[in-house]
This record gives C-alpha cells, sequence and structure tokens, in this order.
C-alpha cells in the first residue's frame, strides 16, 4: 500500500533525468499514484518520453505555459484521460541568460515580463484549470528558491519571479480552500539540474551551501520527491499556503560561516 494509491497526479516541467520535477515523480509513482507528464517544448521530448515510457507513463503531453489556449488543451486532455486529477505539480521557471548575472539595475523590460509569466503567472491559470478538475479536492505544488526571501547574487529577474511565485501560492490557498485544494511552495536548496547550470557561479554555490548549511549536505531530488509526496497525500491535508525548506536549515542562518571559520 502507498501513500498515494488511487490519486493522479499532472506534473508540469520534467526536462531528464536529473530534473527536480523527474525526482518527484519518481517519488509519487513509488506511492502508488497515477502520472501525467507536461513538457515545455519540442527540444526537451527525446529526454522526457523515454522516461515516461520506462514507466509506463501514458499521458505526456507539450505545454508553452505562456499560452492560455495551450494550457487549458492539457487539461481537457487529462480530464478526458484521467476523468479527474488529485495533485498538481507546477515545476516551470524560465529567465533569459542576460538577466541573471550582472547588475541587477540592467534587468531587461522584456526579460522581466517573460520570466514572471513562466515562472510565476503560469501557476494562475494551471491552478484554475486543475481545480475544475479535483472534484474532491487536492494538493498543488510550486518550485522555489531561497532567493524569493533574502537576496542571492545572480539570481537576479529569477529571484522576482519567485518571489511573485510565493505570494502566488498563498493567494491561490486561500482561493482554493474552500474547495479542499491545498495549495503550497517547496523551496529546494541548490540541486544539479539542467535549468541550474544557467545560473552563473553556481557550482562556487554549491560547494558553499554544503559547506555552512546546517546539516553540511545538499538536498537531492529525492529529497524534494519524499516531502512532495507527503504534500501530495491525505498526510499533509492540513497544510496549506506554505513555503516549505528542504535545504538543510540553510534559511535559518543569519550570518552564514561555519564554527571553523571562527577558529
Amino acid at each position: 500500500m502507498g501513500l498515494l494509491d488511487g490519486k493522479t497526479a499532472l506534473v508540469f516541467g520534467v526536462a531528464n533525468k536529473r530534473s527536480i520535477a523527474w525526482g518527484i515523480t519518481q517519488a509519487l509513482l513509488r506511492e502508488g499514484a497515477t502520472i501525467g507528464l507536461s513538457y515545455a517544448g519540442e527540444i526537451l521530448e527525446k529526454r522526457v518520453f523515454p522516461l515516461a515510457e520506462e514507466h509506463n507513463i501514458d499521458f505526456v503531453e507539450q505545454c508553452d505555459v505562456t499560452s492560455d489556449e495551450e494550457i487549458e488543451a492539457v487539461f481537457a486532455k487529462a480530464k478526458d484521460h484521467f476523468g479527474k486529477i488529485d495533485v498538481l505539480v507546477h515545476s516551470v521557471a524560465y529567465a533569459p541568460s542576460d538577466d541573471l548575472g550582472g547588475h541587477f539595475r540592467d534587468v531587461s523590460r522584456d526579460g522581466f515580463k517573460l520570466a514572471l509569466d513562466i515562472s510565476a503567472y503560469s501557476l494562475i491559470p494551471m491552478a484554475k484549470h486543475a481545480a475544475a478538475i479535483m472534484p474532491d479536492g487536492g494538493s498543488i505544488m510550486a518550485l522555489t528558491y531561497y532567493a524569493a526571501e533574502k537576496v542571492v547574487p545572480r539570481y537576479n529577474v529569477m529571484a522576482i519571479a519567485k518571489a511573485a511565485l510565493e505570494n502566488i501560492v498563498r493567494y491561490l490557498a486561500v482561493d482554493l480552500g474552500p474547495e479542499g485544494i491545498r495549495v503550497n511552495a517547496l523551496s529546494p536548496g541548490p540541486i544539479k539540474t539542467l535549468a541550474a547550470a544557467g545560473v552563473p557561479g553556481f557550482r562556487m554555490m554549491l560547494s558553499y551551501s554544503e559547506k555552512v548549511t546546517p546539516l553540511r549536505s545538499l538536498a537531492t531530488q529525492d529529497d524534494v520527491g519524499n516531502v512532495a509526496a507527503f504534500l501530495a497525500s491525505d498526510w499533509g491535508r492540513h497544510v496549506t499556503g506554505e513555503t516549505i525548506h528542504i535545504d538543510g536549515g540553510y534559511n535559518v542562518l543569519g550570518l552564514t560561516i561555519t564554527e571553523e571559520d571562527l577558529d
């Protein structure tokens, strides 16, 4: 018996086997959920379909989340295929490389709009259409990062997008709560993924975080997946509107130096 037996989850944002969305997918599968996947574009098709086939996932749809029509179409197909869903995972983010790194003052207007549209706003229409096929309530979760709360060098426009995303999570939690739908954000520490590779200085960030994090270790995709499985299950039925950190305690630090550095 799994925590998610009888539940169906729709996961947006799988890019490859190292993506956080795939770590979540594996945890949901392990706990008995039926899975549907959506990916960002044709370039990812050759990476996502083999993963789906390996785990007998027969619902895999491309979706441009800047298009209301494409989002609506994916959820219409999900309704036809599954009847209803219980879980929605939003693991979608993008910012132009020119707007990561450098001076924050140089963030472009177009880059700002695009990052906010893809990384934050897209959760709103997804949640709207998910709610329409969640007759028994459900769990919606989005992926964020600590840069939404405190300044992380070079994260720039994506930090603003993540801050907006976390506020959207809170507003959706209130809006959808009366329907028994919970909305939360997962905030992992730095993890090696395709998306993270686009952040300037990411390797240094990994090394430094592992050194100063209270648990002296980095979170993995599996760690994030386990928390997601909890939130997707009835065990998390009274948790909503939260940003849950999966970062070994990094977010509690006020001064990020170790005891050894003080000696």
